[in-house]
């Protein structure tokens, strides 16, 4: 098997995160168009996350929050993005890297992204280069039609608290 010296895989995550950074930017802007949502998943433990201490002692390895109703101040930078969002009642502003991100879901468009992390990068890494073997597809960015394979997002009620509900039981509740 050919060396991939180009790293194709690299590459292709690097645009995908562009498409959020784009998005993103467009609803900084404009604000959410329709019926559009996002479930945005990442990574606490990247170094550049900036959460509160409460926060990420809840959430010690991934978060994941819901861009709807009632989230502030979105600022898209060409790292990363800040959002104020309200849990339990406590406005926090967060600070996510887009090199943070997990998973990009927007579920009124049945569209989601799924993105290797620097820790599953790092694991790589230390397991060293695969030899003999097929390209994998864990190494791409993996769309997600069904936004059901997400995990527990946290969502803003709108009394400003903030409760962790399973996408299926979003759906059901409000489906």
């Amino acid at each position: 098997m050919a060396d991939d010296l180009l790293r194709y895989d690299v590459l292709a995550q690097e645009a995908l995160r562009g498409l959020v950074r784009k998005v993103l930017t467009e609803v900084a802007q404009t604000g959410l168009p329709g019926d559009h949502h996002f479930f945005i998943t990442f990574d606490t433990r990247h170094p550049a996350v900036r959460i509160s201490t409460r926060l990420r002692a809840q959430y010690p390895a991934e978060m994941t929050i819901v861009l709807q109703h009632q989230f502030w101040d979105l600022a898209i930078h060409e790292s990363h993005f800040e959002v104020g969002l309200s849990f339990n009642g406590v406005a926090e502003l967060l600070v996510v890297p887009f090199q943070a991100i997990n998973a990009f879901v927007d579920p009124h468009a049945s569209f989601g992204l799924k993105f290797d992390t620097v820790a599953e990068a790092a694991n790589e890494a230390e397991a060293g280069p695969v030899t003999d073997a097929a390209p994998s597809d864990a190494a791409l960015p993996e769309t997600v039609p069904d936004a059901a394979k997400e995990p527990e997002p946290v969502k803003a009620a709108q009394d400003g608290s903030a409760s962790v509900v399973s996408l299926d039981a979003f759906r059901k509740k409000n489906g």
